[in-house]
């Protein structure tokens, strides 16, 4: 299986599969000298591991980190970083009702259909589970980017938006409830809307919404490794992501040239930011923020119709521990994944000029 390796210099490769014994990762390229706070990076787990509330998957995991190498007296030695996270509390019973027959529009087909076989506990490999080893290696990035500032909090949840801009927002919020959404009352009306689609058995999508500040001028390459295409296709890389937006986005189409300009000030910032940070798919100095927009979870506790291996058609329904709306423990994920591109443009751009 390719396409287990993200980044160029900051460079990420993960391991593992839901129900094994370990995922982890190898993190190459970290410069020697980072200080690391190793319980910030247990933290960073602990906001996307389960069991965490009431509205996610009650899966029992401690997600404890141990860090193998690359790490001396608290710093970074420059050399590989690896680190591994153990399976505890795998229930592989719970997905032998899909030994034999695929769950719509999750990856079991297409899947089976690639390898010939397929890891069907829990998913294997394309379980979320393995998104787990990108926080780690995200919470790194941060330690490493530690004047850029990356906060990511939930804005939608299925009809439910909120109708603030994220300027009108205190991110100290964002932890103040399971949804994380920094708007109180938006954040328990999701929250109940979450419980409610739960009870029936059924899931919901939602949008979260990233804001990188105090990002310096000149991060992005300008002709395929644009700064704005790295971030989507890193938040196209996580599991149940169906849309990318930045800046102005879709919105954007409803305006005029000369309304959606955004006009210099004489220091060279924009009295607007309606392109979102990126420039020609270069930082400008300005905050860059984006919308990232999840499906429903595939996996519903509900009575379907599907087929098996001989596409003969079946009815099954979904059994085990599984999120009724991931958005919430997804949070991380997606700052994590802005930290790895913003760290490693952060090299690349080293190399640009004397």
């Amino acid at each position: 299986m390719a396409g287990n390796s993200f980044g160029q210099l900051f460079r990420l490769t993960t391991f593992g599969e839901s129900h094994g014994k370990a995922i982890g990762g190898v993190l190459d390229g970290c410069p020697a000298g980072v200080e690391l706070d190793i319980e910030k990076i247990q933290l960073e787990l602990n906001r996307r591991k389960p069991g965490q509330s009431a509205i996610v998957t009650q899966r029992k995991e401690p997600d404890t980190v141990e860090v193998y190498s690359g790490i001396f007296e608290r710093k970074t030695t420059g050399t590989p970083i690896g680190f591994a996270i153990h399976n505890t509390n795998q229930k592989s019973k719970d997905y032998s009702h899909i030994k034999d027959s695929y769950r719509p529009s999750h990856a079991d087909y297409v899947y089976d259909k690639k390898y010939g076989f397929r890891d069907y506990r829990g998913g294997g490999r394309s379980s979320a589970r393995e998104t787990a080893s990108r926080v780690v290696a995200g919470a790194i990035a941060k330690q490493f980017l530690s004047d850029i500032q990356i906060n990511a909090f939930v804005s939608q949840v299925g009809e439910l938006k909120m109708g603030k801009s994220y300027q009108e927002l205190d991110f100290s919020l964002i932890e103040s409830n399971p949804v994380r959404c920094p708007d109180p009352e938006m954040a328990q009306k999701m929250e109940d809307y979450i419980k409610s689609i739960k009870k029936e058995g059924d899931t919901i999508g939602g949008v979260i919404t990233c804001v990188a500040q105090n990002v310096p001028i000149g991060l992005g390459e300008p002709v395929f490794d644009k700064l704005h295409a790295t971030l989507g296709a890193a938040m196209l890389s996580i599991n149940a992501v169906k849309g990318f937006e930045y800046g102005s986005g879709f919105e954007g189409i409803k305006m005029k040239g000369s309304e959606h300009n955004d006009a210099y000030n004489q220091d060279g910032t924009t009295k607007t930011n309606r392109s979102g940070g990126v420039q020609g798919g270069i930082s400008n100095g300005m905050d860059i923020y984006f919308n990232v927009a999840f499906k429903p979870v595939a996996t519903i506790l509900q009575s379907y119709e599907t087929i098996n291996k001989e596409g003969e058609p079946v009815t099954t329904q979904g059994k085990g521990r599984h999120d009724p709306c991931v958005v919430p423990r997804a949070v991380p994920i997606v700052e994590a994944m802005a930290a790895l591109v913003l760290a490693d443009f952060t090299l690349l751009a080293r190399t640009n000029k004397i």
